[in-house]
């Protein structure tokens, strides 16, 4: 009973009001058309003109400007769909929710500050309030001789990892390189992109994450997800092969890796006032868990973990970001626990056995997985 009531209470945010989606087509905002449709409220999609992207980043980048600079017809829209003007804008989290948009408030999208967090070239700074270990690291512009001494000083067996400024999605603002014809391409990759790189050893082991909400009453954990990232060392490129839950960690790293999450949840909630859906994403491997990286937002393996009631976790989510504390508690999400360790899920068609990983399975099928932009 006490789950029907949270649901009810966060749903209150958008019970029976008029609801613009955007930016991105009918087919991405399926299943919140589809929430908002069972909550009463009437929904309007805006679907506006994306400029032709190579990187899915750079697509992410536009989200906010493309809500604010609507085209004449798509405002004479919005204006028509609600015009005594009491409806939300529901967007993605790459559009800001400092300012309304047309009059409306902004849901789902984030404070301009936690947008900022994401930032690839802060996350160092990040853990070591947090006082978790992580690889060392340098932070260099984008000049030949400060990247070369930056990755001769790092580089391990596997060589170097390379990681553009600002904030990325799909691990497309990451570049492997192994020698100086790699650090030449790379270098030509990020000249026109970004002005500082991050360079780190590459790291060996199991891509991961973990993932947890920042509440009113502290920081709710969930469970290590697996990212499945198959690697080329000829053509020296990563393949994307999806999110899975079948993967289970020795039981001391699984809890150092919710330890990992709760400091650095109870850091942002001390340090930035933060609220909400957060991950760090790493590796596990043989010295334990290395964080890379840090997404201030609901990501992929967030979501995926919040198939066991998405009506909660989306909802819950939007109410946080927008300041407002349904009562739910860190025990009350944490109770979702068992139900993940039952239901183990992936992104891909696969259904999946405990312990079983996503990425053996896809070696196994030599899966040559394109980057999926939307990791």
């Amino acid at each position: 009973m006490r789950r029907a009531e949270l649901r009810e209470r966060l749903a209150a945010l958008y019970a029976g009001r008029p609801v613009v989606l955007a930016p991105g087509g009918a087919a991405g905002w399926a299943s919140w058309v589809e929430r908002l449709d069972r909550l009463g409220c009437r929904t309007l999609v805006l679907d506006p003109p994306v400029p032709a992207t190579v990187l899915a980043t750079d697509g992410f980048r536009l989200h906010d400007r493309l809500v604010r600079d609507l085209r004449p017809d798509a405002v004479a829209a919005v204006e028509r769909f609600d015009p005594e003007g009491r409806g939300l804008f529901r967007t993605s989290p790459f559009v800001t929710s400092d300012e309304p948009v047309l009059g409306r408030p902004v849901t789902g999208g984030r404070p301009r500050a936690f947008l900022a967090l994401e930032d690839k070239l802060r996350a160092d700074a990040v853990w070591a309030a947090a006082g978790i270990a992580a690889a060392p690291s340098r932070v260099v512009p984008l000049e030949e001789d400060a990247l070369a001494a930056a990755t001769r000083e790092l580089a391990g067996p596997l060589g170097a990892v390379w990681s553009g400024d600002g904030f990325t999605g799909g691990g497309d603002y990451v570049r492997w390189v192994l020698d100086r014809d790699d650090r030449a391409k790379a270098r030509a990759f990020f000249a026109p992109r970004s002005e500082r790189v991050r360079v780190m050893p590459f790291l060996d082991g199991v891509p991961c994450s973990i993932h947890g909400f920042v509440l009113p009453d502290g920081t709710a954990v969930l469970r290590p997800v697996e990212i499945a990232v198959l690697r080329d060392r000829a053509a020296r490129t990563f393949a994307y092969a999806g999110l899975g839950t079948g993967w289970d960690p020795a039981p001391d790293d699984r809890e150092h890796l919710r330890d990992v999450a709760r400091r650095v949840g109870e850091h942002l909630r001390a340090a930035h006032g933060y609220r909400g859906a957060f991950g760090v994403d790493g590796v596990l491997t043989a010295d334990g868990f290395r964080p890379t990286e840090l997404n201030t937002r609901m990501s992929a393996g967030c979501t995926l973990l919040a198939g066991v009631d998405p009506d909660f976790f989306q909802l819950l989510q939007a109410n946080l970001l927008v300041g407002i504390d349904a009562g739910v508690t860190v025990a009350e999400v944490e109770g979702y626990l068992p139900d993940m360790d039952v239901e183990r899920r992936s992104t891909t068609d696969r259904r999946l056995r405990p312990g079983e990983r996503l990425a053996a399975l896809a070696e196994d099928e030599r899966l040559e997985a394109a980057p999926d932009p939307r990791a």
